[in-house]
């Protein structure tokens, strides 16, 4: 597998994009602002992240996501810990990454990854998206924020 920066001239993958976050409108809007990063396998990309500049020497691992034909073969953790390298080498000295209060798997897998919760951000996806999101059968409401020093 090799992990790589989108080309300036390829178009994102907009449909993994939408796996990790379903609003199409923040979606592209931190594409335009951040760096996109893609996972190939075999000439098709099976992953995808994009890191994006919060505070000065900070930045944020958002729209993690894996095809779901390929989930539970490690590319995920492959990813979260490529952004961690990347950030790092980039020069920030923190990372953050959020997830919805449902996402059981996503918590263990950024713990497992040196993540540690700095806080919830109560009633996120009530405030940001105008429909409900449900994941695990329990309905996404909380931000559960998370960070590492580099």
């Amino acid at each position: 597998m090799e992990i790589r920066k989108l080309n300036a001239d390829e178009q994102p993958p907009m449909e993994l994009l939408l796996l990790a976050d379903p609003s199409r409108k923040l979606v592209e809007e931190y594409i335009q602002r951040g760096q996109c990063l893609v996972a190939e396998m075999d000439d098709c990309i099976v992953g995808v992240y994009v890191l994006l500049r919060t505070r000065p020497e900070t930045v944020e691992l958002v729209n993690l996501a894996v095809d779901e034909n390929h989930q539970g073969q490690g590319i995920g953790k492959q990813l979260v810990n490529h952004a961690t390298q990347n950030a790092k080498q980039l020069g920030f000295k923190t990372i953050e990454i959020g997830t919805g209060n449902s996402g059981v798997g996503q918590l263990a897998l950024y713990q497992k990854c040196g993540f540690r919760i700095t806080g919830v951000d109560r009633d996120f996806f009530i405030r940001h998206y105008s429909e409900a999101i449900f994941e695990n059968g329990i309905q996404v409401v909380d931000m559960i924020r998370l960070s590492q020093d580099l």
